[in-house]
């Protein structure tokens, strides 16, 4: 199954100690192809490039992490937020999302799209559902 993964949810390894890809497919009880989107991986590398210091630390494990993601590329619109662009690759494909973003979870619930995220810094949780 593939699962689109937005950059912070690559970042929950470095701040809650928590395998997030054994997690999915244990959450998921099937294999999982994780999605990266070109815009994500540029979105991690600005990071680790301009971010504080503890964001670049972040940024450098979610780079690692992302080695183990297929990275495809999607066209962005100018009037498209990154966030949309995860919503309309998410109901194009019908694939959920992993991510603990609140207000890109609140457009996906919005758009009816299976959203993964991490509950109490323990363990994974999903909402909605894949049609």
């Amino acid at each position: 199954m593939k699962v689109i993964m937005d950059s912070n949810f690559l970042c929950i390894p470095s701040k809650f100690r928590v395998d997030i890809f054994d997690e999915l497919i244990r959450h998921l009880n099937q294999r999982v192809d994780p999605i990266l989107l070109s815009a994500t991986y540029q979105e991690l590398l600005k990071m680790v490039k301009h971010g504080s210091p503890k964001l670049r630390k972040q940024g450098e494990l979610a780079l690692k992490l992302a080695e183990k993601c297929r990275i495809i590329h999607f066209e962005q619109s100018s009037r498209e937020t990154h966030d949309d662009l995860i919503v309309r690759v998410a109901k194009k494909w019908n694939c959920p999302v992993a991510t603990n973003d609140r207000e890109l979870r609140k457009k996906l619930r919005k758009e009816h799209v299976l959203t993964i995220f991490l509950r109490q810094g323990t363990h994974l949780a999903s909402e909605g559902v894949i049609h």
